[in-house]
């Protein structure tokens, strides 16, 4: 049994997160000591496995500030997580393994006296950062050196997609390390063990029973493009009868934390793009769904909308998959990996009116729907089964153990 440590910055709801818990959650189930260490862990906005003691969760370094005047995050989030990397290597269990994402800086401070770090890009923290003024490109430029210096310190490094693989080559040019794939999953334990439960307590609001439902998961955040759902919906008007589309609903549901300020903003601004458009009585907006509330509306919905442009994978099309739904999305990024275009779903213009196109098409073809559902699990369970995740993490944590012990 090898002790292994997760270190996350903001144990949260979101895609990098589900990564770390079901990636702690395959180590484990193969006999591994596994815990997470985070700076910030709220048992009302996080995953079960987290909060049911399921993975030890320990939080230090929450007192340090998230910003200074509403500035230097990146900054305030590099000395949180040197923190807690302190923390770790003085601990009286110090792990064998630390695992780390988002944020490499820590990886000297673990290298000290932890024997195997490994390294999660979900995508160059550089990449994230909004664009500024010439004072912000100064903030930025120590910064961008020590996350790909940093990042290079690694025992082991994975990304998410060949997408993002890419990206990690064109963007640390100094290194030259060749990052594995990991492709994410999902704990389909979870779902198979789910007891689904009616939209109208999910929802706290009666629809008809011959609704027909739209889904679109994903944090509140401005990139993720989730206007892009209202748009194809209010377009939806003019490609179905006016029977059907009466029939028509919209569940915008995602990750919403009131501390960040873009979330709460963003919130309010998709309420009133619902007005303009006139749709708000066809839109449900859930923040922060549970768990059991996120599987039960994946089975309820017809169709999954999937808006982010230049995703880095996105793990909601997986779960729609292994649910047998199909997915319209973006033609870009991680998608194009997962969706086979034409088969599981459809990838698609980054506009309204083709996302409605194609939503269109499911809709009024009810057996072709069926079939990209049927084909989307099978996908699943071929390509990004827990499974195949399972056993391609632990035989990369195997392997660093055997090259301690030889």
């Amino acid at each position: 049994m090898t002790r292994i440590t997760f270190l996350h910055p903001d144990l949260g709801i979101g895609g990098a997160e589900r990564l770390v818990v079901d990636a702690a959650l395959a180590l484990r189930k193969n006999g591994h000591d596994v815990n997470f260490v985070t700076t910030h862990h709220d048992p009302e906005h996080c995953f079960t496995e987290t909060r049911d003691g399921t993975i030890p969760v320990t939080v230090v370094g929450n007192w340090l500030p998230r910003h200074v005047l509403g500035r230097f995050y990146a900054l305030c989030a590099y000395l949180r997580m040197i923190y807690a990397a302190t923390y770790i290597i003085f601990s009286d269990q110090r792990p064998e393994i630390v695992f780390c994402d988002l944020v490499s800086v820590c990886i000297p401070i673990l290298r000290l006296r932890i024997p195997y770090v490994v390294f999660y890009c979900h995508h160059p923290d550089q990449l994230l950062s909004q664009p500024g003024g010439y004072s912000k490109q100064l903030y930025r430029m120590p910064l961008n050196y020590l996350e790909e210096v940093t990042t290079g310190m690694a025992h082991k490094i994975f990304v998410n997609s060949v997408y993002t693989g890419n990206v990690f080559r064109n963007t640390f040019k100094r290194l030259h390390v060749e990052p594995e794939v990991l492709y994410p999953s999902i704990n389909t334990d979870f779902f198979d063990k789910t007891r689904i439960v009616s939209l109208e307590r999910v929802l706290d609001r009666k629809l008809p029973d011959d609704s027909i439902i739209l889904l679109s998961i994903n944090r509140y955040e401005r990139k993720k493009n989730l206007s892009l759902a209202l748009e194809a919906l209010a377009e939806l008007e003019n490609l179905l009868t006016k029977e059907i589309y009466k029939r028509l609903y919209l569940i915008v549901a995602g990750g919403y934390d009131k501390r960040v300020e873009e979330n709460v903003e963003y919130h309010l601004e998709l309420i009133g793009l619902a007005d303009e458009l006139h749709v708000t009585e066809k839109v449900m907006f859930l923040r922060s769904p549970s768990d059991i509330d996120k599987v039960s509306i994946l089975h309820h919905c017809k169709i999954v909308i999937y808006t982010p442009p230049n995703e880095h994978f996105g793990i909601v099309p997986l779960e729609a998959m292994y649910i047998g739904k199909p997915v319209v999305a973006h033609n870009s990024g991680g998608p194009i990996e997962s969706i086979v275009s034409g088969e599981t779903g459809f990838l698609v213009d980054l506009s309204g009116q083709a996302f409605a196109s194609k939503i269109a098409y499911l809709i009024t073809n009810p057996d072709r729907t069926e079939n990209f559902g049927k084909s989307g699990r099978d996908r699943f369970l071929k390509t990004f089964s827990f499974a195949a995740f399972s056993a391609q993490l632990n035989k990369a944590m195997d392997d660093l153990i055997d090259k301690k012990e030889k």
